[in-house]
């Protein structure tokens, strides 16, 4: 038996968003969702017993980034198996080719939301006003939010219907400085139009703080939950576990 199984008996449903296809405005490169990002909690969910839907601000067929792609001849991903194996299974792979669109997803529905990362959220979150609402008024409505990696971008700017940032006087965590500069380096060339963690911290009453460089990194406040980056996805679905089972 799994160590992530669900003991209560309890099936809680899920809701995993998932960017939709754009391209950079800084690289023009094809931009998605983080593969392992998305995999991972996926698999933790399931192990637990949940019941999970992927879905998509626009809906539609989701596109990964390519560097996220175990089969990437840059071999940045080589070693992610599981999300290889997913994306190997036509069942599971599938899920990926139609996904629902937000507006045609009632919050009733689910316990929680899973905000997946990856580039694309930089350019397709940040400014989704309808996402954010969305965010906002499920958060108000007593249920859990998880964001992981450059998903947390749409933190930024969530505002709740009192008019504060969701964000006000909570501690949280996404894509750091110094991994931003490390993806620079290692492409030789700017990536991102902004940096999360420049952004916020200019917001005001709000805590954001980072660990070491890509080592899993994941913390709850309250009824939020966020990962630093691809490693910390599982690690921030084992914490959205923790808080239902309270």
């Amino acid at each position: 038996m799994s160590a992530n199984h669900n003991l209560s008996g309890k099936s809680y449903r899920i809701l995993m968003i998932a960017a939709n296809p754009a391209v950079s405005t800084v690289t023009q490169w094809p931009v998605g969702f983080w593969l392992a990002e998305l995999i991972h909690p996926y698999w933790i969910f399931k192990e637990a017993g949940y019941e999970v839907t992927i879905a998509s601000p626009d809906g539609g067929k989701l596109e990964m980034d390519g560097f996220s792609d175990p089969r990437h001849a840059s071999g940045y991903a080589a070693d992610d198996i599981l999300s290889l194996g997913f994306i190997h299974s036509p069942q599971h792979a599938a899920l990926l080719d139609n996904t629902p669109s937000l507006d045609s997803i009632s919050p009733d529905d689910y316990d929680a939301v899973f905000l997946v990362g990856g580039q694309s959220p930089m350019f397709t979150f940040i400014d989704n006003t309808a996402l954010q609402h969305w965010i906002a008024q499920f958060y108000e409505s007593g249920k859990v939010v998880a964001a992981v990696c450059h998903a947390t971008c749409v933190l930024l700017k969530t505002r709740l219907s009192d008019g504060s940032l969701l964000v006000n006087g909570k501690t949280w965590t996404g894509f750091a400085n110094a991994e931003e500069r490390f993806a620079d380096e290692w492409v030789g060339m700017r990536i991102q139009p902004f940096w999360i963690e420049n952004e916020a911290r200019k917001l005001p009453n709000t805590n954001f703080i980072v660990n070491t460089r890509f080592r899993e990194f994941a913390l709850r406040d309250g009824r939020l939950i966020t990962g630093q980056q691809q490693f910390s996805g599982a690690a921030t679905a084992r914490l959205l576990i923790e808080v239902l089972g309270q």
